[in-house]
């Protein structure tokens, strides 16, 4: 029983990321690796400055990565992962103007 469930489970991740394999699969693993460096980026630069910091590349992978999901999810037709991607693609946006406003600022204010 064991044995057909293992081998259940393997072909299944088979079928998932060999055999469906297609440029628009790719693109969605790619979106997906951009989208999860941008914690790495903010768990090193923390790290780095032993406090909690979200530097700018965080911003930058965010968007890029939610940009290439929300392609991803708009090709996929799924309303749910369309939503949520348009919605943070929106926030990161907000966010980096916010940085690059106050960095703008911050020197004519010293």
């Amino acid at each position: 029983m064991l044995i057909d469930m293992s081998h259940a489970v393997g072909n299944y991740f088979v079928d998932v990321f060999f055999t469906r394999l297609d440029w628009w699969v790719a693109l969605g693993i790619v979106a997906q690796l951009l989208f999860t460096a941008r914690f790495v980026i903010q768990w090193i630069a923390s790290e780095r400055a032993g406090h909690s910091v979200i530097p700018v590349a965080f911003w930058i992978f965010s968007i890029l990565g939610g940009l290439l999901l929300l392609v991803y999810a708009l090709y996929r037709k799924d309303a749910v992962f369309i939503a949520g991607q348009a919605f943070g693609v929106f926030v990161y946006l907000r966010n980096l103007y916010f940085v690059m406003r106050d960095r703008k600022a911050a020197p004519s204010a010293a």
